[in-house]
């Protein structure tokens, strides 16, 4: 219990530098594919119209050039998400990375500070954001339709997108076999000053997404609270420990504050991995976490364990 207070406050003053029902289903949605951009033979947009969130959000994919049922992975991106493409692709090289492989990564647009989830109130910066509703409902049918998904998903991403990917897995248990977050804080617990304070930096009210801290829809996605709901899937975890390593030198479209503060922030984010893999072991439940001595909270050690993930996540899914 202590080391968890300690990884909590670690993780909060980090998060400062920066800036127990499953869920219910939502209404059925008639949400509409506007139309599909071809962008290249292995990556494609599409523009949806959201029944759930009253706007349209595009959706990149990048999917095998030829014909044939397939796996589907959605990696989410960070806080920031890149403008007119995932920052997947504008800072690393999952493209070339993913071409020839037998499954479609799928690329959401926008959702700054949304923490892809479904908040409980419009908000006059954001909007209104249901991005669960979007990922889990909308999507899906759509993704499998227009590029021959098969019903197997994973979910991944780093940062925001991995302490979300881990939330709408175990809030959705049926719809993913494998999880990865790189560089994410899946214990609500611990990221939640940091969650709190990130949305308050980027303009908007955080309090309009769970309410407030003792709000009990904060337990109610909390993927430590709930983790007996990830046994039997495939769960990767990656962490460096802050200190600098082979990429500070790299230009990347880094944040600013991942520059000067990057450190800090995966020393919080390592304390909270930490955290939560002794509460996977507590309930007995396998998963791969790979904590790198060097590393900072940054795009070039997030296309590294992209890289060192894909054995364990495509291998889930039969990718």
């Amino acid at each position: 219990m202590r080391r968890r207070v300690v990884a909590a406050a670690i993780f909060a003053i980090a998060a400062s530098l920066l800036s127990p029902v499953l869920a219910s289903p939502p209404t059925a949605s008639a949400a509409q594919v506007l139309r599909v951009d071809d962008l290249g033979p292995t990556r494609s947009a599409l523009f949806i119209d959201s029944t759930a969130m009253g706007r349209t959000i595009q959706v990149q994919v990048l999917h095998p050039a030829g014909g044939g049922a397939r796996p589907s992975y959605y990696l989410l991106d960070g806080l920031d998400p890149g403008a007119g493409q995932s920052t997947w692709t504008n800072a690393t090289d999952a493209e070339p990375f993913f071409g020839g492989k037998n499954v479609n990564v799928v690329l959401p647009m926008g959702g700054q500070a949304s923490y892809y989830t479904d908040w409980i109130a419009d908000d006059p910066r954001f909007g209104r954001y249901k991005w669960e509703t979007f990922l889990t409902q909308e999507l899906p049918p759509i993704i499998d339709s227009y590029f021959a998904g098969n019903g197997v998903n994973a979910i991944g991403g780093l940062s925001m997108g991995g302490t979300a990917a881990f939330v709408l897995a175990v809030r959705h248990p049926n719809l993913y076999r494998a999880v990865a977050g790189y560089s994410a804080c899946p214990d609500l617990t611990i990221a939640q000053g940091g969650m709190l304070f990130s949305i308050a930096n980027r303009g908007g009210n955080p309090f309009n997404m769970w309410g407030g801290p003792a709000d009990p829809a904060w337990a109610a996605h909390n993927p430590a609270i709930l983790a007996d709901r990830l046994r039997g899937k495939t769960l990767y975890l990656s962490t460096g420990t802050g200190l600098p390593g082979p990429h500070e030198l790299e230009i990347k479209p880094q944040l600013p504050e991942n520059i000067f503060f990057g450190g800090p922030i995966e020393v919080g984010v390592n304390a909270c991995v930490t955290a939560f893999e002794q509460r996977l072991r507590e309930l007995s439940i396998p998963a791969r976490i790979d904590h790198s001595p060097v590393g900072t909270h940054s795009w070039s050690y997030w296309q590294d364990t992209l890289h060192e993930s894909w054995p364990t996540i495509g291998g889930a899914i039969g990718a």
